[in-house]
């Protein structure tokens, strides 16, 4: 498959990039060598090798999901500029 300069046009377009007539000829050749470097992927002999998702054997370590209040109410409050019975004290907004 060969790319030209109307069909960069196209893509920038669809990418909303704005490109010049000399970087759309500087394009032309990098796409090709893209879709040439995509060819060769297929060419490779890939029976019998199992989907990666990664090179390396990921476990995700997980804690187990414990529903707490987070017992930190006080030090929380420290912060607020204005508190009153324990929660954040706010100007009314409506009148």
């Amino acid at each position: 498959m060969s790319v030209n300069a109307d069909q960069v046009r196209h893509v920038a377009k669809l990418a909303r990039i704005a490109m010049s007539d000399a970087e759309v000829e500087a394009m032309v050749p990098e796409f090709n060598n893209i879709l040439g470097w995509v060819e060769q992927l297929g060419e490779v002999d890939t029976d019998g090798v199992e989907p990666l998702t990664a090179v390396i054997d990921n476990h995700l370590r997980l804690r187990n999901d414990v529903v707490n209040d987070g017992d930190c109410r006080d030090a929380v409050l420290k912060n607020a500029p204005d508190a009153q019975h324990g929660f954040f004290a706010v100007p009314k907004v409506i009148e």
